[in-house]
């Protein structure tokens, strides 16, 4: 792609792994800066060594625990000091949790709170004097499409789904006259190590992957007959976060192979 990222100076916050690493690559293969971040250090070395050898400096990898304040805050002076500012800033960090209303106790609704709310307020606080000063920033947020759409056996996660959008949506308006777009993006079932290890849990050893993920597309019906994989989900990303996008904010785009039921 060529979307004009050249001499961007971006961040993306679960980054060593799935939809945040491959939004890494297309941002730097855009001509981007990016610093990517996890809290876990030897994997995140293992996600930014080859990139390094193909970028070199404009890889900055960062080990961070975004709901951890001083952590965030840490991770700001490093990006500063190496890029001197931010102009993009992707919110991914943070997983599913599977169970009904009647199995989540009040300390999973707290956990769940704190990681899916704190894993955007917390970097966006943090960096959004700095995306200000941009004159063209962007913010992106990986979300669900739990949030328009719940399922039963995630009621924790859908419910605070829903409330990230609802965010997202106010901070698009809030920070407009600052020119900093806010967009989001919905998943539906992507491709990822979460179901590399349900087929590698499958019954019938002799399945093939591809077989396995024909099944699984025709059994959560969708439509487009596949799983999608975590360069298409980044691949959006990418273009809401460009100057491409410049005229949309506010957004919730869907990228679920049609699987969403409501208009």
């Amino acid at each position: 792609m060529n979307l004009g990222l050249g001499g961007k100076r971006a961040l993306v916050t679960g980054g060593s792994s799935g939809i945040g690493l491959a939004t890494v690559r297309l941002l730097l293969e855009d001509g981007a800066q990016v610093a990517l971040c996890g809290r876990d250090a030897d994997r995140l070395d293992a996600a930014a060594a080859p990139l390094r050898e193909r970028f070199g400096d404009a890889v900055l990898p960062v080990v961070c625990d975004v709901r951890d304040e001083a952590a965030v805050s840490a991770m700001q002076g490093r990006v500063f000091d190496a890029f001197g500012g931010l102009d993009i800033l992707v919110a991914n960090a943070g997983q599913g949790r599977i169970g009904t209303f009647a199995d989540t106790d009040d300390a999973a609704w707290r956990d769940e709170f704190d990681l899916k709310f704190f894993s955007v307020i917390r970097p966006v606080r943090a960096f959004l004097p700095a995306l200000k000063e941009s004159g063209a920033g962007s913010i992106v947020a990986v979300n669900s499409l739990l949030a328009r759409q719940p399922e039963p056996h995630m009621v924790c996660t859908a419910a605070l789904r829903a409330g990230v959008q609802n965010l997202v949506k106010s901070m698009s308006i809030e920070f407009a006259p600052d020119r900093v777009r806010v967009n989001a993006i919905l998943l539906g079932l992507i491709y990822s190590g979460q179901w590399q290890r349900r087929y590698e849990a499958r019954s019938d050893p002799a399945q093939s992957l591809e077989d396995w993920m024909a099944a699984l597309a025709e059994e959560k019906q969708l439509p487009l007959g596949r799983l999608g994989t975590p360069e298409e989900a980044a691949s959006a990303v990418v273009y809401l976060a460009s100057p491409a996008a410049a005229y949309i904010s506010g957004a919730a785009l869907e990228v679920s192979g049609g699987i969403s039921r409501f208009a």
